[in-house]
Formats: C-alpha cells, structure tokens, sequence
C-alpha cells in the first residue's frame, strides 16, 4: 500500500467486514432450529439468509454514490453502527418477522463495508501487488462465508440462537472503537446526484423476483404469487438497466459493461457464488433434517474447509500476480466440480467423514480460483470506474448469493414434493445435483478470460 496509515486503515476495515460477510451465513445451520421455534416452513425460514442478501445486495448499488460524496471514515463509522443497531435487535427477537427486520438491519450495515474495503484497496494498493491485498480481502469476503456456519454450529450445540448476535457484538464495538483512532478521513472530490427512481425499480424488481421464486414450493407454479411476481420482477429490471443507460446520473455506471473481462470474471463469480452458498444451506439441511445429526455434526462437516480458505485466502491472491487466470480459475473448477459430484451420491446413511472429505474438496477449488476472479474483474479497469464496478460486482455477488439459495431451495422442495417426503434425501442430491450444472457452465465460460498482460 502508499502509506502506513492506509494500511492500518485497511486491516480495521476489513476485520468489521469479516463480521458482516460472517453474518451472512451465521444462521445457515440455525435454520432446522427457527423452522422448530418459530413453527415456520422451510420455504419461509429461507428469508433469514435470503432477506439479508437482498438488502444486502440492494446496499451496495448505493455505495457507489455515497462513496463518491462522503469521506470514508465517515461512511464506515455510521454504517458499523447500523450493523450494531441490527445485531442488538436481533438478539432481542421475540418473533420470526422481528428476527428477519433485525437481518435485514444488520445487511444495510453491512453491504456499505464491503464496497469501501474494495475501492480503498484497489485505489491504494502498488502495482503489481493487488493481487496479495486482494488477497487479505478474500480473508474477510469468502473464509467469512464458509466459517459461518461452522462457528454457529458449535455455538447452537451449547447455547441459545441468540448468541449467534450475541457473539458477534463486541468485535462489532471493537470495530467501532479502532474505526475512531486509525481511519484518515479521505476527502470527497465529487457531489453526484442520487438515483432515487432507479434505486426504487431495482429496489422492487430484486424483491418482486426473489419472492416468486421462494413461493415456488408452497404455490402453484401458474399463480399470483409465483408466475406474477416473478413476471413483475423482471419487468423492473429491464426498466432499470434502460433507466441507467439514459440517465445522466445512474446509479451505478455501467460503462463497466463496455469492459468484456470485468463482464466475465463478474459472471463466472456469480455463478460460483450461487453455488457455494447454496452449499452451505444444503449441507446443514442433509446432516440435521436428513440424517437426523446435532448442529455441531454440522459445524464438524464444514470446519476444516473453512479453516482451508483462511489459510489459503491469501496465497491464490499471490498466484494471480504470478499465474494465468484461465489456469488458476480453470484448476478450481475442475476440483469444485469433483467435490460437488461427489457429494450428489451422498445418502441419508453416508458417513459425516465422507461429507466433511467432498466439502473441503469444494472448498480447496473454491479459494484457488475466487480471489483471482475478483481481481482480474477489477483491477484491468481506470480508476475512475472502480467505485461503480465495485459496486456492481459486488451487487451482482450478492443478487447471485441470495437468488442462487432460492433456486437450490426449490430444486429441493420440487423433489421432495415429488417423493412425498420434506426429510428426503433425494431433493439434497438434487440441490448438489443443480449445482454440479452451474459449475459446468462456469467452466465453459472460463476458457475466455485472458491474463492482465495479454488483457485488452
């Protein structure tokens, strides 16, 4: 980095963020408990993760402006504090629909974090090494999500849900803390004018969508509530992207587009992503609801796989300031594809070693090839558009996270519908089973990403 007191800044920022992206996933193993607790559905249990995507998603589109208009300090003390707000109502919960409002609170808090910890070190970090910040970044953005349901699945065993916020509230302070000591306060050179109508469709289109296809399992597929939504939902989105083209303050820019490898790496990243947080709702449903397993057999089957991206985050940053992205990316996948075929041919009398061995083999592909996505999609790019592909891969992440889970949900509720059996594990197969096809996808496409050097 140019100087120390960025780097300081940086290893603050990204340590809250860690708790946000940890949250994201924090209550994945918890759900089979909120489903027994709040007496809910699976369908309807989802919006805990799926509710916190979402607004977490729709946050993010906002950073680009806000960026552009307050300093950084600024902008990370208040939303750590709304994280906090969100943390604290949710350990206060006393009903299902508090429980998702407190979600989606702590997400608006969230969601601004990501984007300021990207834009602060694409800006600063010295040529030639964005890679290994990109690196320490990937510590927070893709070791958080898979550690997740790890550490709630030992909390659960021992305490109440409500540790899951509980837990996480003194690093929230303690962020809060540091962020007051160590943050410069980086002027803002620009007052851009915000996007109020485009933020509104996006707002609805994302919703419209995301609710019709999490009533899938619970309606008839020719209905209101499917078909209607889910109709509507795609309409606002094509409104939005023709809004943002015309418009001569869009809120997000997406001359970005113009840019073919950001438009790749950002695609094959979505589709990963869906994947590997599909995963991680798949994993906890087969060992609790289909082998009839505690929340810490859980933790135990997605431990080590963590614990393999944290500590190997930060060398594929280093790789992709070495080694062709077609290569690094190739390579994940290949492995990613082999632990997920594994795993469709797990049965409800599987051995919990075998599940734990298939998914740190996912996990393994998973962090050879994700950080490197992530920095050949923004570092190829002026630095002008950064705060708005920032922001968009990391909206488009989210979309994918939050649409991805939904769709696997449904895959599974489909099938276990055909089978007459909610604690079947014939729908898991086929949740893995969907994800083995987007895997493949990602692979094709990967054959089209050039290296930096040889990038246009």
């Amino acid at each position: 980095m140019t100087n120390k007191r960025i780097q300081r800044a940086l290893v603050v920022m990204v340590f809250g963020t860690f708790f946000g992206i940890l949250c994201s996933t924090l209550m994945n193993i918890a759900l089979p408990t909120f489903m027994q607790v709040f007496h809910i559905s699976a369908a309807r249990v989802q919006w805990v993760t799926n509710g916190y995507m979402l607004v977490n998603a729709l946050m993010i589109p906002v950073s680009s402006y806000l960026i552009k208009r307050f300093s950084f300090r600024r902008l990370f003390l208040c939303f750590s504090i709304i994280f906090m707000i969100g943390t604290i109502t949710g350990a206060m919960a006393n009903s299902f629909s508090f429980l998702v409002v407190a979600r989606m609170i702590q997400a608006i808090g969230a969601g601004m974090m990501m984007p300021l910890v990207n834009v602060l070190a694409i800006r600063y970090a010295l040529p030639g090494h964005k890679g290994r910040i990109m690196g320490i970044i990937g510590l927070a953005f893709n070791c958080a999500p898979i550690l997740g349901p790890a550490v709630s699945g030992f909390l659960l065993h021992y305490l109440s849900w409500r540790f899951l916020f509980i837990l996480v509230l003194p690093f929230v302070i303690l962020t809060i803390i540091a962020s007051l000591i160590t943050l410069p306060s980086i002027p803002h050179n620009e007052y851009p004018r915000f996007n109020s109508l485009g933020f509104t469709v996006i707002t609805a289109g994302l919703w419209c969508l995301l609710m019709g296809l999490s009533n899938v399992s619970t309606q008839p597929i020719i209905s209101w509530q499917v078909t209607g939504l889910t109709f509507i939902g795609i309409i606002l989105i094509a409104f939005f992207y023709l809004n943002q083209r015309h418009s001569d303050h869009p809120l997000i820019n997406l001359n970005v587009m113009h840019h073919r490898q950001f438009v790749l790496a950002t695609s094959i990243n979505m589709m990963i992503t869906a994947t590997m947080y599909g995963n991680a709702i798949l994993i906890p449903l087969l060992v609790q609801i289909v082998m009839r397993q505690s929340t810490i057999v859980s933790a135990i089957a997605v431990l080590p796989g963590a614990m393999l991206t944290g500590l190997l985050s930060t060398t594929s940053g280093r790789f992709y300031d070495r080694y062709p992205i077609q290569w690094l990316v190739g390579a994940g996948l290949l492995i990613d594809i082999l632990g997920t075929a594994c795993q469709g041919f797990i049965g409800a009398r599987s051995s919990i070693w075998l599940i734990t061995l298939f998914q740190t083999i996912r996990q393994f592909g998973l962090v050879t090839m994700l950080i490197p996505l992530q920095t050949q999609a923004l570092s190829l790019l002026p630095n002008d558009l950064v705060p708005d592909a920032v922001a968009s891969f990391n909206t488009l992440r989210q979309i994918a996270a939050a649409f991805g889970t939904a769709l696997i949900v449904m895959v599974v509720d489909l099938v276990n519908q055909q089978v007459h059996s909610a604690g079947s594990h014939l729908g898991i197969q086929a949740g893995f089973g969907f994800c083995l096809m987007i895997l493949l996808v990602s692979l094709v496409l990967s054959r089209k990403l050039y290296h930096k050097i040889n990038a246009e």
